[in-house]
């Protein structure tokens, strides 16, 4: 990547809104260990939110819930997300965000558990939006999920598509590597999506339900 260009990354990052509260949250996901959407992936998450106006979404790794709020922002202000995290206590601290956002406790259902148990309860072609946030291996297993929860028109948003800027040089070969390329794979191959992979922050793959 030229150096104009790694500029431009960073000048996209800089330039994504952030406030108080989510330095807040970011804080304490660096205090967890947990790794937090980038600001431009924030802001992005809530573009896309508000032009699907997506009442019914759902999000797998809620962690300090950086990415929760972002989508909150975007969503109309009857919207619910239902938001999902295998750590109890991750997900103690992003209800303590989302409270000090102002957020209601009724646009919220946090579940605690595995992702892919509770994505098989979850009603076929009722979700505006599909959020995939987490290590490849686990959102390898969740794509037909997400295709599975979103109505027609409805979007399947993969974080982390590039993997540590990683998946694009053909010499790394790690697992992690190549489940997210495989994820990649997947969706661009999926006859039901109309797909495509942006550079934002460590790639976002988007995808629109046929």
């Amino acid at each position: 990547m030229s150096a104009d260009k790694a500029l431009s990354w960073a000048f996209c990052e800089e330039s994504a809104p952030q406030d108080d509260l989510l330095a807040l949250a970011r804080e304490r996901a660096a205090e967890l260990g947990v790794e937090p959407v980038s600001p431009a992936t924030g802001s992005l998450l809530t573009v896309l939110a508000g032009a699907a106006h997506a009442r019914a979404v759902v999000e797998v790794g809620t962690g300090t819930g950086v990415g929760a709020l972002h989508l909150l922002r975007g969503m109309p202000s009857d919207g619910v997300l239902t938001t999902i995290d295998v750590e109890a206590e991750h997900q103690r601290w992003a209800k303590r965000t989302l409270t000090e956002a102002g957020i209601r406790p009724t646009r919220v259902r946090a579940i605690w558990g595995r992702a892919g148990d509770v994505l098989s309860r979850l009603t076929d072609a009722a979700y505006d939006m599909v959020v995939l946030d987490g290590d490849p291996e686990g959102t390898s297993g969740y794509v037909e999920h997400g295709v599975r929860l979103l109505r027609p028109g409805g979007l399947l948003v993969v974080v982390h598509a590039l993997w540590r800027d990683q998946v694009g040089d053909p010499a790394r070969r790690d697992q992690a590597t190549t489940l997210a390329r495989e994820v990649g794979r997947t969706v661009r191959s999926d006859d039901r999506l109309s797909s495509t992979l942006l550079p934002t922050g460590d790639g976002v793959l988007v995808a629109v339900r046929r």
